[in-house]
């Protein structure tokens, strides 16, 4: 028989860690390009102390980017400034139309109308590279291979698709269809086709972490006072990065293929609710004021914010 002394004792249930947010230098140096292009260099080793990383660090992706061309630089350490590159300018926008998209579903702005849309290409072994090149860009934009050479999207992405076909050059052997009567051998339900065809496990962790990494930040951002602008700059960073990650593989399926309730709509208002705070701040912040990253999520949460 076990005594009193024997049996074990109750722990308090153990509150969920926090996740460590991960910036990766070369993406930090991104999020603070200014509206005029240009990278204040104390700003960038003042914020990336913050988030943990070193000087020395901080000069290698420097150093790095500007051997790369996507930043030239004038000046040495602390007082340099980085001057962003035509390419690099137009790489740094976040896709602010899909963004929308997004929201606009999440508000039930944008129901699906049972529509596939389907891409075919038989490019030959010559274009080999152009070959990959569209298998990459089919995958960012959301597609599916159901098929060797066949790719399948919810959404109408044929203009996106046809811009890359014809960059690559190979819209001669690349085809579009659309159809609402799409089977897997004896599968006709379309949630139930989107769940074989999208791994949507790994895209909802995604949508969890950034509401992990969301709550925290927007309890701090309740109490602005509490906060230097350099803190609400590098919490800005934090959470556009989590963003990115959770954002960048979502093909952004409409809500009648997911499982309700979808983690993506409660982590983006989260997001939403967080930068409308910063938004609302960076007019004061002489580190915030003029920083792009303000300017183009700013732009998108008022958007959503007027369209609901």
């Amino acid at each position: 028989m076990t005594s009193a002394h024997d049996m074990p004792t109750p722990t308090a249930p153990t509150a969920p860690t926090e996740p460590t947010v991960q910036v990766p230098t070369r993406m930090l140096v991104e999020a603070l390009v200014r509206t005029d292009h240009t990278v204040d260099a104390d700003e960038l080793y003042s914020t990336a102390a913050l988030l943990g990383m070193s000087d020395q660090q901080v000069r290698l992706c420097i150093k790095r980017l500007v051997v790369e061309g996507r930043f030239t630089q004038e000046g040495r350490g602390r007082k340099a400034v980085l001057r962003a590159t035509g390419a690099t300018e137009q790489a740094l926008a976040p896709d602010v139309e899909f963004v929308t998209h997004a929201y606009r579903q999440d508000a039930g702005l944008a129901p699906w109308d049972g529509t596939w849309h389907l891409v075919a290409f038989a490019v030959p072994e010559s274009a080999r590279a152009a070959r990959d090149a569209l298998r990459a860009a089919l995958t960012r934009l959301g597609g599916a291979p159901i098929q060797g050479g066949l790719y399948v999207s919810a959404n109408a992405w044929e203009p996106y698709v046809e811009a890359h076909v014809r960059d690559l050059r190979v819209l001669d052997h690349v085809s579009f269809l659309t159809t609402n009567d799409l089977r897997q051998g004896g599968n006709h339900d379309p949630a139930a086709l989107a769940r074989a065809w999208w791994p949507q496990a790994e895209i909802a962790d995604g949508y969890h972490r950034l509401a992990a990494v969301s709550r925290p930040r927007l309890a701090q951002l309740r109490t602005p006072e509490n906060l230097s602008a350099a803190q609400r700059l590098t919490i800005a960073v934090e959470l556009a990065a989590e963003f990115t990650r959770a954002m960048e593989p979502d093909p952004l399926l409409p809500p009648e293929l997911l499982p309700q309730p979808w983690p993506g709509t409660h982590a983006r208002e989260l997001f939403a609710r967080c930068w409308s705070l910063l938004d609302a701040s960076e007019e004061s912040d002489s580190e915030g004021a003029g920083v792009r990253l303000f300017e183009l999520f700013g732009d998108v949460v008022r958007q959503v914010a007027a369209s609901g």
